[in-house]
């Protein structure tokens, strides 16, 4: 090779080099300055990436959900965990339409100025930090965080990121959150969207055995530890309580998160460099967890799930229809419904539950047949104890007590309404189908009848020519003469 073929290989290779550093760097960048602007890739089909802190652990991108929409997520890279999603109200579109912008806020916006979700600041850059914090920053001021995802947390909670009392951590099927209390951390449910009262389900309150809760002295907070347990906090160093993780005091190089899964329960893990471990959960049994067996099921310990009817093989995964378990029976339209009764059924989180003594069980029942807002009762003969529920049934317990007896209310399915019209639409279409054609028949032969008494006489013989004289006329000219 010449000298200068050479050169040009040297200075391409020069070129290629630096143009893949350049595309290595702007992807593993861990702040945006104002001006950015970026819009979904069309050949991206699963995380485009547009921040990554140094350690290269997490990435703040764009996460393609259902092909066709995207959500603002900080990832841990390693397993594409998802830690955190910007909350809009609805997703946007996966289109060119869509923009991600930084001009003192963080924004996701369209073409037709719509902001999906804005964190509203004035600072002068974003910046990815490696416990996958994400910042908006004022670099000039004296407060210089302007705003952080860690106040902000979505269904997960790093270690040490403090959980406060204006805080809720949700599931990502939005129907369970984790929310503190005075001196507790609680777990409710979102049962009822027309009750205005969230479900307690789980209530575990602050020992206080290292540390006291002092009037006046603000509220608690949570926190993951990296000695592996959860911890709750009064602006002192010493925990009010801890909640032990099963690698308590053990060294641990990776991280460690609590998560609210899509069940309800709460649970911890420890990243062990190639996988998530479970390390803790809130919950223990798989019957005490709010809705283990769905709507209108019953949990058996240790045995599964069936129906409270008996009758619905629980093998389809569900009880009752979808459209039964929502509103209340308050309108005239939703206040039909059957009563479905079972004894030996208890609920799984009565102890978070309010209830009103009576004297009979038919007094309990009573209660609840008389307000629209309720959904069932449980009551127990031997405490006397009436627990009433004010939003669409979910799983029962089963227990060996034949005393604690639930009475429950079942829409009729709308499902089966639509199935028992149609049947009714098509007996009725079916019927008249049938007298229709029988008319038709009837008519037919009658008319048959008397164009027969017309063209025979009383001895058989044709009385208006041969049918081959037939042929040879149109049918419109032919005209049946009278008999004589």
């Amino acid at each position: 090779m010449t000298f200068k073929s050479n050169f040009l290989c040297f200075l391409y290779f020069v070129f290629a080099a630096t143009l893949l550093l350049s595309r290595v760097e702007s992807k593993t960048t861990d702040n945006l300055s104002k001006g950015f602007t970026v819009t979904p890739d069309s050949s991206v089909t699963s995380f485009q990436p547009l921040l990554t802190d140094s350690n290269a652990n997490y990435s703040l991108g764009l996460l393609r959900v259902n092909h066709t929409q995207l959500a603002l997520v900080i990832l841990h890279l390693p397993s594409s965990q998802q830690l955190w999603i910007a909350n809009t109200n609805r997703l946007p579109r996966w289109s060119s339409s869509t923009q991600i912008l930084f001009n003192g806020s963080l924004v996701i916006s369209d073409k037709h100025s719509t902001v999906f979700w804005s964190t509203n600041t004035n600072g002068d850059r974003v910046y990815l930090s490696n416990t996958s914090n994400l910042q908006i920053q004022d670099i000039d001021g004296p407060d210089s965080i302007l705003w952080q995802s860690f106040d902000f947390p979505s269904d997960t909670l790093l270690e040490n990121q403090n959980f406060t009392s204006n805080m809720t951590l949700n599931s990502s099927n939005g129907l369970y959150y984790m929310q503190l209390g005075y001196n507790f951390i609680g777990l409710y449910a979102k049962f009822s969207q027309h009750s205005g009262q969230d479900q307690i389900y789980h209530n575990h309150k602050a020992m206080e055995i290292k540390a006291k809760i002092m009037e006046g002295q603000g509220p608690i907070y949570a926190a993951i530890s990296s000695d592996g347990f959860l911890g709750m906090y009064q602006n002192v160093t010493a925990p009010i309580d801890i909640q032990k993780f099963s690698s308590f005091q053990q060294f641990n190089p990776g991280n460690r998160i609590l998560k609210i899964e899509s069940d309800g329960n709460l649970k911890g893990y420890y990243w062990t460099g190639s996988s998530w471990i479970l390390d803790y959960q809130a919950i223990l049994e798989f019957c005490e967890l709010p809705s283990s067996c769905g709507h209108y099921g019953l949990c058996h310990r240790g045995k599964g799930c069936s129906c409270l009817n008996n009758e619905t093989d629980y093998s389809s995964g569900k009880c009752e229809s979808p459209e039964n378990n929502s509103g209340d029976f308050c309108t005239l339209r939703n206040s039909k419904y059957k009563v479905l009764r079972k004894s030996g059924v208890e609920l799984p989180y009565k102890e978070q539950m309010g209830y009103e003594k009576m004297s009979t069980l038919e007094q309990c029942e009573r209660s609840c047949k008389d307000s629209c807002k309720c959904w069932g009762a449980v009551y127990s003969n031997s405490s006397g104890f009436c627990y009433r529920i004010e939003y669409p049934i979910q799983t029962l317990v089963s227990v060996g007590d034949d005393t604690k007896v639930g009475y429950f209310k079942v829409r009729d399915s709308a499902g089966r309404n639509k199935v028992a019209i149609g049947l009714g639409i098509g007996a009725v279409m079916f019927c008249g189908a049938v007298l229709v054609f029988g008319w038709g028949v009837v008519m037919w032969r009658r008319k048959r009848r008397v164009s027969r008494a017309y063209v025979e006489g009383d001895n058989g013989v044709v009385g208006v020519g041969p049918y081959k004289d037939l042929a040879s006329e149109s049918f419109s000219s032919i005209e049946l003469s009278e008999r004589r």
